[in-house]
């Protein structure tokens, strides 16, 4: 029987090993010496919140589904219809094919085609390597194979794991200076506001106790190498980081109160190039031309 996620792709380095499935190119599981990092799903279920999966060519939400492109209005599918959302893009359950497999690394790719409140066809990838030493680093890249300027935005949605039964005893250290404000009901942007002076503010490290978490940050700092580095860590002192590229402009923070069972036991840590409602906003939103590319990283390793 073919698993609900579809063909499994096992890849590992050192003490690390990760798995990739077809369905979604979704980042199943990432381990460090049998320690989980990643609050992943198993060979025999289907994700679920996410878990893994890559949000293509947009993250997050878009209100009604409705957006406007050099002039034309578009209308995608409501796959949030309880908050009459387009959400997460459009390849998370697409078969991606494997392009190029190794020990240490796989590369899954899609094709993914015009359709209604889209307008490009684009060849996208995803490469999952690991490293003995740097843990997993994940290239996503997109092609434009049409005859126009397509916008586009690329995020993933791994949960981070310290081994803690819940989140709440961990520190969270993000350096992200601003968080979006978002609406309860549908949960879509309102603006911006710098995080100082606020519970929201994890710049420092803090523990995150009981603060709900479903915000997009970006004014990251980053170190000299341009990365800006999430890092969560259990009290013991075990844990994670999540790195960006300078690609990566936003990162969604979600402790995932509205899960039942799995509310707050991880913590989403979602790398994003734009913010949630970009191709109406047009904030952040990369512009491929014709026959270009564009390609963001991001990465994990144990603490």
């Amino acid at each position: 029987m073919t698993p609900p996620s579809g063909d499994q792709h096992r890849i590992r380095s050192g003490a690390y090993d990760a798995v990739v499935t077809e369905s979604g190119a979704a980042l199943r599981a990432l381990r460090h010496d049998g320690r989980d990092l990643l609050q992943g799903f198993a060979e025999d279920e289907q994700a679920s919140g996410g878990r893994g999966q890559v949000l293509v060519p947009w993250p997050n939400r878009v209100r009604d589904g409705r957006w406007t492109w050099q002039g034309v209005e578009r209308q995608l599918p409501l796959s949030e219809p309880a908050r009459h959302n387009a959400s997460h893009g459009l390849v998370r359950w697409a078969s991606w094919r494997p392009l190029d497999v190794a020990d240490d690394a796989v590369t899954l790719g899609v094709r993914l085609m015009a359709q209604p409140g889209w307008s490009w066809t684009m060849d996208l990838s995803m490469t999952y390597a690991l490293d003995a030493s740097d843990g997993l680093t994940v290239t996503a890249s997109a092609r434009n194979l049409s005859d126009s300027p397509a916008p586009f935005a690329y995020g993933s949605h791994p949960y981070l794991t310290t081994g803690s039964e819940r989140v709440d005893d961990d520190v969270l250290t993000l350096p992200g200076a601003r968080r979006m404000l978002t609406d309860d009901e549908r949960k879509l942007p309102l603006g911006t506001e710098p995080v100082g002076e606020t519970s929201y503010d994890f710049r420092g490290g803090a523990r995150l106790a009981d603060t709900v978490l479903d915000h997009a940050y970006t004014d990251l700092a980053r170190g000299p190498d341009g990365r800006a580095v999430v890092a969560l860590r259990s009290p013991a002192g075990t844990g994670v980081d999540l790195w960006l590229g300078e690609e990566v402009r936003w990162v969604q923070v979600y402790t995932a109160d509205d899960q039942g069972d799995r509310a707050r036991t991880a913590l989403a840590v979602e790398p994003c190039t734009a913010p949630p409602d970009a191709l109406r906003s047009g904030q952040d939103l990369a512009v491929v031309e014709p026959g270009g590319s564009f390609t963001a990283r991001w990465g994990v390793a144990a603490r």
